[in-house]
């Protein structure tokens, strides 16, 4: 038997402690709570690519501000804004037109949260490119510094970047490369289907 107390109302569910971490550490909004979610376009957009070209991208591009990996997927937080500016970008590049596994997330869009106290150590290959694999926790393989300010570390539009991190034009370039790579090697035959082919 269920016994109600008259007046009283079910309590709010506490805030996960990632949730508080985030919003008191570094001030950036959240969203639910299994997962925590962060909210992009208020404190960072995300540049989205798949987690195989980003660790290519990585290795050329060794200061980039934080960085998440969640499946098969990597996230590069950048500039808030950054994201409308992506398309405009990838076609000065001259990038426009190529298909690439590469998107950006900015207002109104959200990402899982990585668990603050765990960081994910560097792999070589993470899944197929393009493909979401199994659900993975995300986790921060670059994580965001609270006791500095994140902001000037985040890639932003012109030459030279803040706070040790690329330009977001360098950033974008190198990302849109690995992404085509990564792509053209996919298409490519194996040598057994080549030889296959000419007999």
């Amino acid at each position: 038997m269920i016994h109600r107390v008259h007046g009283a109302r079910p309590s709010a569910p506490a805030p996960a402690p990632s949730s508080r971490w985030y919003e008191r550490e570094l001030g950036w909004p959240t969203a639910g709570s299994d997962p925590v979610e962060l909210l992009t376009g208020v404190a960072f957009d995300v540049i989205e690519l798949p987690a195989v070209a980003g660790w290519a991208m990585l290795r050329r591009v060794p200061r980039t501000g934080p960085v998440a990996v969640e499946g098969a997927w990597m996230r590069l937080l950048v500039a808030p804004g950054s994201a409308d500016e992506l398309p405009g970008l990838l076609d000065w590049l001259e990038w426009g037109g190529v298909a690439l596994d590469l998107g950006a997330i900015g207002a109104g869009g959200r990402i899982t949260a990585p668990c603050p106290s765990r960081s994910r150590p560097p792999l070589l290959d993470a899944g197929a490119p393009g493909e979401r694999g199994p659900q993975e926790a995300a986790v921060w393989l670059r994580p965001p510094d609270p006791k500095g300010e994140v902001e000037p570390t985040l890639p932003r539009t012109g030459f030279g970047g803040d706070g040790g991190a690329p330009d977001l034009v360098r950033l974008v370039n190198a990302a849109a490369t690995e992404c085509h790579r990564i792509r053209l090697m996919r298409a490519r035959p194996l040598p057994r289907q080549r030889r296959a082919g000419k007999g």
